[in-house]
């Protein structure tokens, strides 16, 4: 049975407002309703319940017990201090979703389960057989204070994630999920803890998608984590809006993000609520292996749907994005640029083509307008015509 917390007659508390969930708009309204949706594809307006059925199709992965010791300690659950952990597995595993079965998957109780899926679900099992498994993780994240019993920040999830994906391309029985998945983690500075807009360099991304591909860049899917610090004790509201706009991104992967040393991944909004997965509900371990498609994976989905007030999100979060190939990643450079020129000088990220070109960007807690620090090769301000100020250059492509 499927529940929903604060439903209501028309949508979520009886809002007749459209949701976006990971890139995908859903209508609430009646069709007489509907003058206002801001749903611009009418096939990705199919009401409630068809939202219902996407987001319970989303991997849910919570606190497990029983599992193999991680440690000298011996801990065998991660109750109470994993769910930063938990959450960043479900925002990685939804961009093995699209990547492996596509956005529009969805978890049928009336056909058998995909092989491809529980290979997914194995990914992320709780093994060090498991590649991305909150061993390994742990594993990888040290240098970013990643310890069994301790809480981290979105900033140190994300190079972790950075250091896992990066080490398990080769040698390991799943290449063919992973090998050729880049990820790239947008970050101001080194410590990624000072606030300030980051940059997206698109030439530190061809470079590593060029690598990686062995020069076949047009079809390479990358992974992007934006770890942001929009606040001191709360967002500043001037970011709401552009945190809302993110998931009409078909690039979406949603947020990591919650109520301070309580992290859950935020995956869709309706006005101004967040609906989210929560990784707090502990579960015993689930040994899933590749080639299981029998098993019982039901305490990898969540039927009730949860929201909170966006507002209400701890400041320090990050956004991830999936883009499947070079038109995609064009695609989401320029919704970006279009979100860049709402943020009235206060941007989410800003986009530079090449590492010399940014100036600082401001800090997001200084709202002056810092239009006149972002030079012509911010993507905001790419010339449309014969301008020779910039280079014309295929963003993509390594120079």
């Amino acid at each position: 049975m499927r529940r929903i917390l604060g439903y209501g007659r028309t949508g979520i508390t009886g809002s007749k407002s459209d949701i976006w969930l990971l890139g995908v708009c859903y209508q609430v309204a009646q069709d007489d309703d509907n003058a206002n949706s801001s749903c611009s594809d009418p096939t990705q307006s199919e009401g409630f319940a068809a939202f219902v059925d996407d987001f319970t199709s989303r991997i849910l992965i919570t606190y497990r017990k029983g599992f193999l010791p991680i440690g000298d300690l011996k801990y065998t659950s991660d109750v109470n201090w994993g769910c930063m952990i938990r959450s960043s597995q479900m925002l990685v595993a939804q961009a093995f979703l699209i990547h492996k079965l596509g956005r529009l998957w969805r978890k049928s109780p009336h056909k058998p389960l995909d092989q491809s899926y529980i290979g997914i679900l194995h990914l992320f099992g709780d093994s060090e057989d498991s590649p991305y498994s909150i061993h390994n993780l742990l594993q990888a994240g040290k240098a970013y204070g990643l310890a069994p019993g301790s809480w981290v920040g979105p900033y140190a999830m994300c190079r972790t994630w950075e250091i896992l994906l990066r080490s398990k391309r080769d040698g390991t029985e799943y290449g063919e999920l992973s090998n050729l998945m880049a990820i790239h983690v947008v970050s101001g500075d080194e410590d990624g803890e000072r606030g300030g807009a980051p940059v997206l360099c698109i030439e530190d991304i061809s470079q590593h998608i060029f690598e990686l591909s062995r020069g076949q860049v047009d079809c390479t899917p990358i992974l992007l984590l934006v770890p942001l610090v929009l606040g001191l004790d709360k967002i500043n509201p001037r970011y709401l809006p552009l945190l809302s706009a993110t998931f009409a991104f078909p690039q979406s992967l949603g947020l990591l993000g919650g109520r301070p040393g309580v992290s859950t991944y935020i995956v869709g909004v309706q006005d101004e609520k967040a609906f989210y997965l929560d990784p707090h509900e502990v579960q015993q371990v689930l040994n899933i292996k590749p080639d299981n498609v029998d098993i019982d994976t039901s305490s990898y989905h969540c039927n009730v749907v949860r929201h909170m007030p966006l507002d209400s999100v701890d400041p320090s979060l990050a956004i991830g994005y999936y883009c499947r190939d070079k038109n995609d990643f064009d695609d989401f450079c320029l919704r970006t640029s279009k979100l860049i020129s709402q943020s009235n000088g206060a941007p989410l990220f800003t986009i530079t083509k090449t590492r010399s070109s940014p100036k600082p960007a401001s800090h997001p807690g200084n709202l002056q307008d810092n239009a006149e620090s972002r030079d012509c090769d911010s993507i905001d301000r790419l010339p449309t015509g014969d301008s020779e100020d910039c280079a014309q250059e295929d963003d993509w492509q390594l120079l």
